[in-house]
């Protein structure tokens, strides 16, 4: 994928120490899809410790799909990447935000609360971050802002 300038790659359970070197050089970002990861019961889990150490950018996604992943929560994908493949707190939110831009080609615009940005977002009822990543049973909504409006 990389060599062809790939915005992102998914199912990266079977990546290699190449595949990543890859990765990073063509700017490639990993997807991790932790929900298909548990219903497909797969045992190889994805090489983050290698995508940490050649800094390449990790997003996390539901993939939500009636075949392989039918797992609709965002929330829950956070936990489960934290859970099944040791992401931090911080790395899920990363994943889930800024590079999940990047890996959809929206980085410039979208990912981060900057000014010139759109104001797609959620404020959650949590006291800390990790709260959100930590209960994946509780809907923590307290408010929703689409292109800059409370909706």
């Amino acid at each position: 994928m990389s060599r062809y300038q790939g915005l992102s790659a998914d199912h990266i359970e079977y990546l290699d120490e190449a595949g990543v070197a890859a990765m990073r050089d063509g700017g490639t970002v990993g997807v991790l899809l932790p929900g298909a990861f548990y219903f497909l019961r797969e045992t190889q889990r994805p090489p983050v410790e290698l995508l940490r150490r050649y800094q390449v950018p990790v997003a996390v996604a539901s993939d939500f799909n009636p075949g392989t992943s039918p797992f609709c929560s965002l929330h829950l994908a956070m936990n489960m990447a934290c859970v099944q493949f040791g992401l931090t707190p911080e790395e899920a939110w990363a994943g889930v935000t800024r590079h999940a831009a990047r890996a959809l080609g929206r980085q410039a615009t979208h990912g981060q609360i900057r000014a010139g940005y759109r104001a797609d977002f959620v404020v959650w009822d949590a006291e800390q971050p990790v709260e959100i990543v930590y209960e994946p049973g509780r809907n923590p909504l307290y408010q929703r802002v689409y292109r800059g409006q409370i909706s």
